[in-house]
């Protein structure tokens, strides 16, 4: 196939995050934006299940055009078929602290997007206006936008749950993402990227998210502004890295990798681990919901099979590491909190 064909919406992060990538990896591509399933449907593609974005067909082992989604098997997708410009490190144990962070990327950063964008009312204002005009082909009247925008404020509101954003877990959100976003705004004065010189998949996880946040969300867009502006001049540099000389930058080693990098895998450990393994702890159990003491705060939220899946992969790509690379994890972790969800 010679250009991937890609379904989404540009207020999508996973959808910026694998555009970004691609324009990296310079890869050509179609992008369709809006009414996926219509479009799949009008190609009679078997539509995935569930349908999330952005969606990417692959050639399956018969050559037909399989629909597939889930940005971080995808990546590992097309890092199997191009070859040039590849963005995930070749040193296992570096690889696996990348896999780390796009997954505190997809699954952790994602909550700070979700929940600046439908928590605040002025935020899910903007968000219930322009995302039904970027959904559909044809024009809306005004009437029918209307409609549809108070539909997705009301959906989208009331599932806040999803991400474990309520009032009670509010002010935790907003304080883990200014440390976040000023632990990132550090690493960045010794850091191009996150992994050194070179981006990985882990810096399109991150650009995905919080291109949202500095792009199209009004107030996570002036905290960035106010306590992190290196991130915000970095999100514009991330949109096309097409032109970047890739062959004469690299990865940092991972000894070598500056604190400012653990203080971002920190946030991991504070925020994000106890809240995997307590989620974990409910799928297996059968609990519909859960807590847990974070940060000095109970965290409170409905169970979630997905990041369930997402720790199970951690350890899975975790011990397929040679002992010797465990082991450099291991001490490249110490003290950041992650290490309790590899035990």
């Amino acid at each position: 196939m010679d250009r991937l064909q890609i379904f989404g919406a540009t207020p999508s992060p996973y959808t910026q995050k694998m555009l970004s990538l691609l324009r990296y990896r310079r890869i050509p591509y179609d992008i369709y934006w809006g009414e996926t399933k219509t479009r799949l449907e009008s190609l009679n593609i078997e539509l995935p299940k569930p349908i999330l974005l952005p969606v990417i067909l692959f050639e399956g082992d018969d050559q037909k055009l399989v629909a597939t989604t889930d940005s971080t098997p995808m990546i590992r997708k097309i890092e199997s078929i191009y070859t040039q410009r590849k963005a995930i490190p070749d040193d296992p144990a570096l690889a696996f602290i990348n896999y780390l962070l796009e997954d505190f990327g997809d699954e952790w950063i994602t909550k700070y997007m979700f929940h600046y964008r439908w928590h605040f009312k002025d935020d899910a204002e903007k968000a219930g206006t322009i995302l039904p005009l970027v959904e559909f082909q044809n024009p809306l009247s005004v009437e029918d936008h209307n409609q549809i925008k108070e539909f997705i404020i009301k959906r989208q509101t009331e599932r806040l749950w999803v991400v474990g954003s309520s009032n009670e877990t509010a002010d935790l959100i907003d304080e883990s993402f200014r440390r976040f976003i000023k632990s990132l705004n550090e690493h960045l004065i010794k850091s191009r990227f996150l992994l050194g010189n070179k981006p990985s998949s882990a810096d399109f996880a991150f650009y995905g998210q919080i291109s949202q946040l500095v792009k199209f969300d009004p107030t996570p867009r002036q905290i960035c502004e106010e306590l992190a502006p290196r991130v915000v001049a970095w999100i514009d540099i991330m949109e096309d890295l097409s032109g970047l000389d890739s062959d004469t930058n690299n990865w940092i080693e991972l000894e070598e990798n500056p604190l400012s990098l653990k203080a971002i895998l920190f946030e991991f450990g504070k925020m994000y681990a106890p809240l995997l393994l307590e989620n974990s702890k409910a799928v297996k159990n059968g609990s519909e919901e859960w807590e847990a003491k974070v940060d000095g705060s109970i965290w409170k939220q409905k169970t979630f099979n997905y990041q369930a899946k997402c720790l199970n992969w951690i350890k899975e790509e975790f011990n397929a590491l040679a002992d010797s690379d465990k082991q450099k994890v291991l001490i490249f972790l110490a003290d950041t909190g992650c290490d309790e969800i590899l035990k």
